[in-house]
């Protein structure tokens, strides 16, 4: 039987930071480790973790305190990516590691270490699902700001950008603060991060930046919709040039996905034509995006699909309700009232709509 009292819960972790000591950088060890101890990733380990390693580091010799920083550091890095276990436990942890670290890696003292801390606190706070969401994102974008004040462009490209990415990310999903700002901020500091990810020396960094680039150009409030739009639709095709098929099938999906959104919208251009692309957009994402692999967003793109061909201009009217009544029942398998109430009702009511116009029948 698993011994979660409050003595077997420091035992388990003292064994875990002896095992990241020894295992010279092996996180595989570690992993196994825990992915058989995961009964006892819980919020009392957390609490544990903050009293005993607080104490722990304030009685320790300066060497000593860096060293086991280092591990609790490494300790909350693989248990914030653990795949297994309750997530949101397992955050909590990789939070309490951070913050109890930074009271060895000061800014005075350990200014890079201080600064890569920040960093894994601030993506764990981006993850948080304990707590107020948007407390969470106010938190890590302040984390993140601290790392700028150390990784800088020109002493660490590479950490910089990646720090300006994932602020740009924070600042997306904002929730205080004016809305239209939060975006204007998640656009430059994307910007700011492909001026090092580009495509020739960086592609993957680039793609995903391009992409999350085209999202907040796509919910952009300030500027020309129109222009916002098309910079959305750049993106996206950018994105297309390493996110292929072959190599990168969901993201590829999932830029299909809101490729086909952006024509849907599109201003400019002819809109028969427009709406063809969506289809088109639509139906490769289908490829990937199956009822069996990844059912919401499978329906998610069944609704799209739908709604795209209620708004066709080419092909028959009567041929293109059909299929739209046909993709919103075939959403409704996986939008139920008990599961998701509020897509349940959306797609009730295109399917509503649809029903209103079809002529067959």
């Amino acid at each position: 039987m698993a011994d979660n009292t409050s003595d077997g819960q420091v035992d388990f972790l003292l064994e875990v930071l002896q095992a990241i000591a020894d295992s010279n950088g092996d996180q595989q060890v570690v992993e196994k480790l825990l992915e058989a101890n995961i009964d006892k990733l819980n919020q009392t380990l957390a609490d544990k973790l903050r009293d005993w390693a607080t104490t722990k580091l304030a009685e320790a010799k300066p060497d000593e305190a860096i060293s086991l920083s280092a591990d609790i550091v490494e300790f909350s890095k693989i248990v914030a990516k653990l795949p297994l276990g309750d997530k949101a436990s397992n955050i909590e942890i990789a939070i309490t590691g951070y913050e109890v670290a930074l009271t060895v890696y000061t800014h005075e003292a350990f200014p890079v270490e201080w600064a890569k801390t920040q960093f894994n606190l601030g993506l764990a706070y981006s993850q948080r699902r304990k707590g107020q969401k948007a407390e969470n994102l106010e938190v890590a974008i302040a984390c993140f700001q601290f790392v700028l004040e150390v990784r800088t462009r020109e002493g660490f490209p590479v950490e910089w950008a990646k720090t300006q990415f994932n602020l740009g990310i924070a600042y997306r999903n904002r929730i205080k603060g004016e809305k239209a700002q939060n975006i204007e901020q998640a656009i430059a500091c994307c910007q700011q991060a492909l001026r090092v990810f580009t495509f020739e020396a960086f592609p993957d960094d680039w793609a995903w930046t391009q992409y999350n680039l085209g999202i907040a150009y796509n919910n952009r409030i300030k500027g020309e919709k129109a222009q916002n739009i098309e910079e959305a639709i750049a993106c996206y095709q950018q994105t297309l040039r390493v996110y292929t098929f072959e190599a990168f099938p969901y993201e590829w999906a999932s830029t299909q996905t809101n490729l086909g959104a952006a024509y849907s919208n599109r201003i400019k251009g002819e809109k028969t034509q427009n709406i063809e692309k969506a289809i088109a957009c639509y139906q490769q994402a289908l490829r990937v995006r199956t009822f069996e692999a990844f059912s919401y967003q499978w329906a998610l793109t069944q609704t799209n699909l739908g709604a795209a061909y209620s708004d066709r201009i080419k092909g028959e009217k009567a041929e293109n309700i059909e299929v739209a009544i046909a993709c919103y029942q075939q959403a409704l398998r996986v939008y139920t009232f008990e599961a998701f109430p509020y897509e349940w009702a959306t797609t009730q009511n295109n399917l509503g709509i649809a029903y209103s116009d079809r002529i067959k029948g």
